[in-house]
Order: C-alpha cells, then structure tokens, then sequence
C-alpha cells in the first residue's frame, strides 16, 4: 500500500493539514514540526499524489511553457528565471519547444492542455492568434512573452521591438557605417518589429537600405547561426559591399562575424556587426559582439509574478502589457576606436 498523508499524520500525532502545509512548503509551521515531518516522509519514502490532489484542489500547481528552441540561451535564460519565481510559490514548470513551427506548437500546447496545466505562457512561432483565441475562451491564464499579435487581447511581457531595431541601427550609424544591413528574421511581432526598427531608423537620417541588404524572412531560432553564415555571404557579394550588419538575433550575428572573417575581413574596421539578446557568452567570443540587451531575468521575472497574480485573482483581470526597456552594449564587433588600435599595433 502507497504511503499517504494520513500515515504521516497518525505516526507524528499531529493533523493531516499541517503535514500538508510542509509538504506545501508553507511558513506557518514550527521548525520543529517541520523537521519531524521532512524525516518521516524520507523514511516512508513518501511520494505526494498530485493527480489526487488536483481532483480535490481544482489545482495541478503546473504552469506550461512554450519556446521556440532551448538551445537558444536566450529563452533558456528566461525559462531558469520562470522556474526559480514559480518555485517559491510551489508552482512548477513544464517545458517544450516548438521548433520555430507553428504545426507543432499547436499539438504541443494541445498536448500540455491536457495535463490539466493552470496557466500557459508561450513565446509563439506562429503568425495568426486563432490558437490563443481559443484558449483564451477556455478561461486559462495565459501569458504571451516575446512575441505577440497585433489582433489579440493579451497579457504580454517583452520588449517594444522597434525600439530594439532602432537602438541597434543608430548605433551602427553613430560609428559612421555608411551602408546597413539587416539580417532579418521570421514573419513574427519580433521579425516584423526590428526590421520595421531599422527602416525607420535608416529614414530617419535620409539612409537608403539597398537592394539585397534586407535578407528574406525565415526560421532563424533554431539554426540561427549557420543562417547568419549563409545570409552574410550573400551580402558580402555584393557591390557595394556593407559595412555594417545587424543582425535579428545574437547567434545570426555569430554567423554573420564567421562569415566576414572567413572572407579576410575585418570586424568591426570594415564590417561592424551588432546583434540582440546579449547572451552570456557575447564576451567571450573571439571578437566579442555588442548585442541590444532584452533583459532576459526580468522577462522571466515579470511574466512570473504576471501568471501569479492571473493565478491568485479571483475575478478576470484585465490583460496586461509589461514593457522591459531594451539596453544597447557595446563591444568589440562595433568598437572602431578600438580596432584602429588593434591594427595600429599590428602594422
């Protein structure tokens, strides 16, 4: 027979609540109590029931999230800021990637319906909302992060990607290029919102994106760096040539800085490369790369305390947008000055 609370209960001499309570990891229980209950359950090997305790709940204390891709460390990042924030409030998170297709990520949300989730919050691949209109009619919390669709009431935590586009053209105008391009990325609000950043910005300063400088839209999340290999050799054939680069997201910037290279060019003295989501290995590359900074923790942070609050209501909240202003840094791959140094020390 399966160990349960009651037998924990009964062998303390205590109630079944307060068993529940440090199982729960809830405060209001001595130290002591809770010492006596943590070694009887090692003992007994005791494993709660969750199906159970859903049943008599109405709560399966499990949120689900949906990305794109993990290998992409920018959504890893905010999936461990998720999960830390859920944690302290004994919610628990179960992860899956879509693959940047929107076929699968709607078995794949279908699929995490089913275990009975209490909120769902996705970075979507796809390019229509009719998914999310229907889980929105099911009454399910549900947080939009990243991405989101022009034509769709949501609570949304994320940057504003024009500003994001804009930040990181003007910096590449700023130390003189003269001719940008844009690797640009999918037919989502992100892809949509930088490119519409960068041509707004080129407009602004009367600049001219020429022919061929804006790559075609394509999955970039997942093989995002051989895209930027194979785009920026299409851009490096042609006449005149850029001197600048920016690219949709920092692993397509990676591939842009191979490709340059390989071509005996260099970065930044005669193509500059920027690109977004400052991940955390953007310094040590061997040319470090100036990034447009997300604030991945915060993302993660916000969308959390955003699906506790949703989770805690006990009306329906209006939705919510939370806007986490984008920062520009710079490094070695857009440095001028200090690559003139660099080659004055090579000569």
């Amino acid at each position: 027979m399966a160990v349960t609370m009651k037998d924990i209960a009964r062998d303390l001499g205590i109630g079944v609540i307060t068993v529940s309570k440090v199982l729960r990891n809830k405060d209001d229980v001595s130290e002591k109590t809770r010492k006596r209950v943590l070694e009887r359950v090692k003992e007994l090997n005791y494993t709660p029931n969750l199906a159970a305790r859903a049943l008599v709940t109405g709560r399966s204390n499990l949120v689900g999230l949906v990305v794109p891709d993990l290998l992409h460390t920018f959504f890893a990042a905010i999936a461990k800021s998720l999960s830390s924030a859920l944690l302290k409030k004994d919610y628990h998170l179960i992860i899956a990637t879509s693959d940047e297709d929107p076929e699968l990520e709607e078995r794949t949300v279908n699929r995490l319906l089913g275990r009975k989730l209490d909120a769902l919050i996705v970075a979507s691949a796809c390019t229509t909302s009719a998914m999310f209109k229907r889980i929105q009619a099911q009454d399910l919390p549900l947080v939009l992060i990243d991405r989101r669709f022009p034509d769709l009431d949501a609570n949304f935590v994320g940057a504003d990607d024009e500003v994001i586009g804009a930040l990181a053209t003007e910096h590449l105008i700023e130390i003189g290029c003269k001719r940008i391009a844009h690797l640009r990325g999918p037919e989502t609000s992100t892809g949509k919102g930088r490119l519409n950043g960068y041509l707004k910005t080129m407009a602004k300063y009367k600049m001219k994106s020429l022919p061929g400088y804006v790559s075609e839209p394509r999955r970039v999340d997942v093989p995002s760096s051989e895209s930027g290999v194979e785009l920026t050799k299409l851009l490096l054939g042609l006449k005149p040539r850029p001197d600048g680069v920016y690219a949709y997201n920092d692993p397509m910037a990676i591939g842009a800085i191979e490709a340059i290279l390989d071509a005996g060019l260099r970065v930044p003295e005669d193509v500059a490369v920027i690109g977004s989501g400052n991940l955390y290995y953007d310094t040590k590359l061997l040319i470090p790369l100036s990034s447009i900074d997300q604030q991945t923790e915060q993302i993660g942070e916000r969308a959390a305390r955003l699906t506790l609050s949703l989770l805690e209501s006990k009306n329906h909240p209006r939705n919510k947008t939370v806007i986490i202003p984008p920062q520009i840094v710079i490094r070695a791959s857009t440095d001028r000055k200090q690559g003139k140094k660099r080659s004055a020390k090579l000569i």
